[in-house]
Formats: C-alpha cells, structure tokens, sequence
C-alpha cells in the first residue's frame, strides 16, 4: 500500500527520494509527494496525482537539499488528488507530515481540538499534522508535541509517521504502530523507509522498529525510545539483496519476469531446505511445536489463501493431521472454536499483512504456537511468530503475485515431509519431495517456454469477453479460485473460480455464447466428472480451454501439463493461468505490473 520514504544528511536528498518512491511504486498508489530542506531555510513541497513519473516533472532543478521525506498514497480517506497526497503541512507552514495506516479516531481529534483550523484535505493524516502544529503553537517543543500527538490516538489506529520540522530541519521524528517502518543506517546519513527495497542503493543495513517506539533520527545519529522514553539499543540487520534483483532487466514488465523465475525458485528451495542425503532441514523446535497439535489453523489472505487451501491438502492427504484454512480478515473478528492443541501458520507473501498481523496479535495472547511462511525476513510477522519459514523467492515486485504463490506451496510440501518424518507417517516418508520439486521446476520451464502459444489463447479466448470461469476439482478447484484472482487483478474481466460440481446449482445460469470457461484437470479420480461438467456448459454456447495432465489429456485439449504428483499439481497448472491473465491485461492496454485499486503489500485493516 502507502510507500514513506525519509532523508537526513545527504545532499543528494531529492533523488534519493524520488528513486526510493520509484522502488516502491509495486505497492500500489495513486499520488506521490517530496518534502526537501536544504538547511538554509528554503524547503520545498511538491506533490502530484498519477504516478512517480508524473511527480518528477514537476521537480525543478531548485528541489534541493540535505534532509526530505516523500511518499506514495494509496487512498483511504479522500479520493486520489493532489490535495489529498502527503506531504501534508500544517497551518502554520512549519511542520510536514507523511503517514501510512489508518487514525480510527481522526474525526472525534478534529472535532475536540481542531474546530478553528481550516483543513486542506479530506484524509485522516492532516488531522495529526495540523494537532502537531497546535501543541507546539502553545509552548510545547516538537517532539513534546509529537508524542501529546501519539498519546491521543485511539488503539484501533494503525501509523507509520515520518515527520519534519522546517525550524529545526536536520531531525526527523518518526513513529511506529502496526504499519511497517525501517531505519536505514547510512555513511554519514540516515534513512527511514517502509520497505528495505526503496533504500538498497543507499544502504543495506536495516533497524527494524517495534509498535509503540518513537525515533528521532538525524545524519550521525538513531534515538529510539519506547513508550515510557527510555532509550533502546538495538542493532542493525543486513539485507542481502542485490539491487539489481528488483530492476526488470531486459522484461517489459516485472509479473512475466517473476512467472520466468518460478522454475529456479523451485529449485533454489530444494537448495536451501534438503540436505545431500535427501533429508529434510527444518528446525526441531519447529517440527516438536507442530507434533504436538491436533489441528493446524492456516490463516492468510488473497493468494496466500489460496496457497493454503493446496496447503491443506497436503496436510491431511499426507500426514493425516486435520487442517483448516481461514480469511485473515474474517478470523480476526470472529475465530472459530479451537481445537484443544492448535498451531497456526501463517502465510504472506510481505510478512506486513495487517489482516493477518491483527490474528497473530490475537494467537500470541492466547500462547499458541505458530509459524509464519513468508518472503521477507525480519518482517513482522516473521518477528512476532514463534517460528519463521522463508520462501527464498527473491524479490516479489508486481502487485500480482505469482512466485511467491508458488514458493509458499511448495514450502509447505517440504513441512509436511519434515513433520510427516518426524510423526513416522508412511504416506509423508514415501513422498520424495526433493525429487518432485525438481520434475516440477522442469516442468514450469516447458510452460513457460510455451508463451507464443498461450499468448495467442488469451487474445482467442479474452479478448473482449466481460467475464469468465475457471472450473475444478479438489486440488484443481483451489487452483481455480487462484487463476480467477490473477486473471480478474490484472485485466479486469470479472472471473471466478468455481468447484465444477456446483455449476448445476445456480452458476450455470451466467452461461452464455461465447462465455470462456477454463477447465483445470489433473486428478485422475476426478477428470472425467470435470470433462462432463465442461460438457455442460459446451452445450449452453461457452468457449472452454482445456488444461490437463499429459497422462489425462484427450484429443482437443489445448495446453498440456507435464505429469507432476496430482497433490503438487498447482505448482504446474498455475502458470499457463498466470501467463493467459498477463497476456489479456496485455492485451487490453492495462498496466500490468500496477493493476488499479490494489496494492502488494496490504498493511490497513
């Protein structure tokens, strides 16, 4: 979502921080805005509806200085404007403020303490800058009136804030609860910034901040203070990642190179989890935790969800332990019954999701045991988990997400083997995963040398059409739900994904002429009942595409899917769906990489 982006102590602060919000324009946004200083009294504040382009036209040569804060929205409160983008300044002109998160109180702040200030915008940020202004404006120094600020805001609120003041404008004070936010320890500089990612040209090392902290940060030093003002010492991590992991190379966009990438991620799993005589390596305090349970509890959003439904299949297939998997947002609300002995997994690609960080807040009161499954180390909810996997899937930079998809399912195949070992299940013994993962890796390498074909079955299949079906069957079904999400993401067709049983029982009323109906196939218990509910909606005038197993596919099927465990089946099928909604977004003109509406990394409630 919301992108910060800070500065202190480096003359060339305006393109760091141009750069820093262009590495962050994968989060989804729809305004942008620079606040820079130069230290002798001249600031400058530039923002602009659109994207990062738009906003660097805008910055003359006169943009300089030593200290700046910058920021992409993504809107909550206001729709997209130029008003509506941060920085936002107070009434006074001297304090300037980005924020990401939400202020569940702003409107009862405005009211009680703001009623003689007129406020430029619509959105729930202005309220804390202009209430900054007004504390100081009556004695109080900034960071004084920074934390009376804090102190007022209700708990349900969710911030990261990154603020300046034009007096005394070496200093940026920041604040922490819920959304994510980094400090970067420079060369005689410092940075501040919500993702490593924006700031990997200027450092690699990282302090990670904790809900709660306030830091006051300036070109030689990091303050960091908890609640109560006391001082905390804490020591920088190291991001390894190479810069030119997150450049798109010689791709036109950043999802088809993430669908390329798929085959070595497969592989680099292999790499990192399997030791040379094929065992598996998974931490024993994890594997004696997750022996222990008598139900596991998934617990993700969108196409982590997804990634869990396959999860759960593998699980109870595999090393017969009951699985659930549940909607983030809907968990957190209203949890289920608990089985007596739960362990609760957590997938996300970000490891930021607030959605999922509000369960795992919840789970951590309860003292249950749980793992988060994520791409990003030192995330939060890696920290804040009792154990943590990672997906070792590189960088993720398209919206859509389509590697990490498939890292999260694969890793959780090498788990089941590591517990299904450990609780001396036959089933999980037998399964050689090292072995399949490799066969599957291979086989996503043929899919994706497969695009001038595919290609061509998108602009057959979707080029006009309005909305669309994916149908399937246990492991396929789940893979359907998956490939509806992309294709809907992307190019806008309204699809869904649809157990193909269930097309007698209403759905099969939207069938038209020309409805495109895609029929996933790769369990051999279930093909022939799926290519007769495919029949089906033949007869009612749909256009259907066939996906299917090599060892299931008949005269007529389009594209072929090299033979994989049906259990581990999505790991293939997906990607020929990944590349159909890239090629319909393509297409249809849309931007791929930055579908509208939506955003990576979702850190608002």
């Amino acid at each position: 979502m919301c992108g910060i982006v800070g500065v202190t102590g480096n003359q060339n602060a305006t393109d760091i921080l141009l750069d820093g919000l262009q590495q962050l324009e994968y989060r989804g946004y729809d305004s942008a805005g620079i606040y820079v200083n130069d230290q002798h009294g001249d600031g400058f504040l530039v923002k602009e509806k659109g994207r990062i382009a738009d906003l660097r036209a805008l910055v003359g040569p006169e943009v300089k200085g030593s200290t700046g804060i910058g920021h992409t929205r993504w809107a909550t409160h206001g729709v997209p404007s130029v008003t509506n983008a941060h920085p936002h300044v107070s009434a006074d002109g001297r304090f300037f403020l980005v924020h990401n998160g939400v202020i569940g109180n702003f409107s009862e702040l405005r009211e009680k303490y703001l009623a003689d200030v007129e406020l430029k915008s619509d959105t729930d940020t202005e309220i804390i800058v202009q209430l900054v202004g007004k504390f100081a404006a009556e004695g109080l120094d900034t960071f004084a009136a920074f934390r009376k600020v804090l102190s007022l805001v209700d708990e349900s609120s969710s911030y990261a804030f990154l603020l300046m003041d034009k007096e005394d404008p070496s200093k940026l004070f920041v604040a922490k609860n819920k959304s994510p936010l980094l400090i970067g320890v420079g060369d005689g500089f410092n940075v501040v910034c919500s993702d490593a990612l924006a700031m990997l040209n200027q450092t690699h090392d990282f302090i990670e901040l904790t809900d709660g902290e306030v830091v006051i940060v300036e070109p030689q030093s990091i303050k960091i203070l908890d609640q109560d003002d006391n001082e905390i010492k804490r020591e920088p991590f190291h991001v390894d990642t190479d810069p030119e992991a997150v450049q798109k190379g010689a791709y036109a966009h950043y999802m088809l190179k993430e669908i390329d990438e798929q085959p070595g991620v497969m592989r680099k799993l292999v790499q990192e989890y399997f030791n040379e005589d094929g065992t598996v390596k998974i931490d024993q305090a994890l594997l004696d935790d997750l022996s222990q349970a008598d139900r596991l509890y998934i617990v993700a959003a969108g196409t982590s969800y997804h990634a869990g439904l396959v999860g759960k299949e593998l699980f109870e297939k595999l090393a017969n332990i009951p699985t659930e998997v549940h909607v983030a947002s809907e968990f957190a609300y209203n949890p289920p019954l608990l089985s007596e002995k739960p362990f609760f997994i957590f997938l996300t690609q970000s490891g930021e999701t607030a959605d999922s960080r509000q369960v795992l807040t919840q789970v951590n009161k309860w003292g249950y045991p749980s793992l988060t499954i994520t791409n990003v180390p030192n995330s939060t909810l890696s920290r804040e988990a009792t154990h943590t996997l990672l997906l070792h899937a590189g960088p993720e930079i398209a919206v859509a997400s389509t590697k990490a998809y498939t890292a999260q399912i694969a890793l959780e195949a090498i788990l089941v083997k590591a517990y299904g070992e450990a609780k001396n299940i036959e089933r999980a013994k037998e399964f050689d995963v090292a072995k399949e993962l490799t066969k599957v890796a291979n086989g996503m390498q043929e899919l994706v040398d497969e695009k001038g074909k595919i290609e061509q079955i998108a602009k057959d299949l979707l080029a006009t059409t309005r909305n669309a079906f994916y149908i399937g069957r246990g492991v396929d079904y789940a893979l359907a739900q998956e490939a509806a999400l992309k294709l809907k993401e992307v190019s806008y067709i309204q699809t869904e994904g649809f157990a193909s049983g269930e097309l007698k029982h209403g759905t099969i009323a939207l069938i038209e002429d020309g409805t495109p109906v895609v029929a996933i196939i790769t369990d051999p218990k279930m093909a022939a009942h799926t290519r007769s509910n495919a029949q089906e909606v033949i007869a009612r005038g749909a256009n259907v595409l066939f996906i299917a197993s090599r060892d299931l596919a008949v005269a007529g099927d389009q594209i072929i899917l090299p033979d994989i465990d049906p259990l581990l089946s999505p790991l293939v099928s997906v990607v020929p769906t990944q590349l159909l909604a890239y090629y319909a977004s393509m297409q249809r003109g849309y931007d791929v990489d930055k579908p509208r509406n939506l955003a990576k990394s979702v850190t608002v409630e």
